[in-house]
């Protein structure tokens, strides 16, 4: 056997760069998108998780503040009745003689009494609903920021896909900072909520 020089079959060398270019000791490009894109779709989903629960919130809350608004509505429509029957009794009055007139008399004194009542109760319940509106209000700001998180992040994902189909960095770099974006939102929301 002669001892020279040995070559290898060109598909053999196609077959040995490609072990080269993919060692595990050297990343390339496309091994850092893909490391970037798992790790934006796993921020994403905790930041549409958040986002759902927050609006969540904001619904109820909401719905807390109709409710109460209509338990208002109710007491001040009561309060009205209660108002309307004092002026029948001050027509009654006004019509029958001041020695017949006492048991109206007793009746507005009586109604006169109810529309206090009935007026704390409906004033109370209004600051309930206006105390709810406001704690939806603020609720939906940090929500609000979390859905233009998600876009930044959905954008950055985007870019990142775009980067691996055609090799190009700065699209990469477009997606950083699409991503830094989306994440700086998110901790401005979390430090809202």
């Amino acid at each position: 056997m002669s001892e020279g020089l040995h070559t290898h079959a060109p598909h053999e060398e196609a077959v040995h760069e490609a072990a080269e270019s993919h060692n595990p000791k050297k990343h390339s490009l496309y091994q850092w998108v893909a490391i970037f894109t798992a790790l934006l779709a796993t921020i994403g989903a905790i930041v549409s998780y958040q986002g759902t629960h927050l609006m969540n919130e904001v619904l109820l809350a909401k719905n807390e503040a109709v409710l109460e608004k209509a338990k208002a509505t109710d007491q001040w429509n009561y309060y009205q009745a209660i108002s309307t029957k004092e002026h029948l009794m001050d027509l009654a009055v006004a019509m029958t003689p001041t020695s017949k007139n006492a048991p109206f008399q007793k009746k507005i004194a009586k109604y006169k009494q109810q529309k206090k009542e009935v007026q704390l109760q409906a004033e109370h319940l209004d600051q309930l609903s206006n105390s709810a509106n406001q704690h939806s209000a603020q609720l939906d700001k940090p929500h609000n920021d979390m859905a233009i998180a998600m876009i930044f992040l959905q954008i950055a994902i985007s870019l990142a896909s775009v980067t691996a189909l055609t090799g190009r960095t700065w699209l990469f770099g477009m997606a950083i900072l699409s991503a830094i974006g989306g994440i700086g939102l998110w901790g401005m929301a979390l430090s809202l909520a």
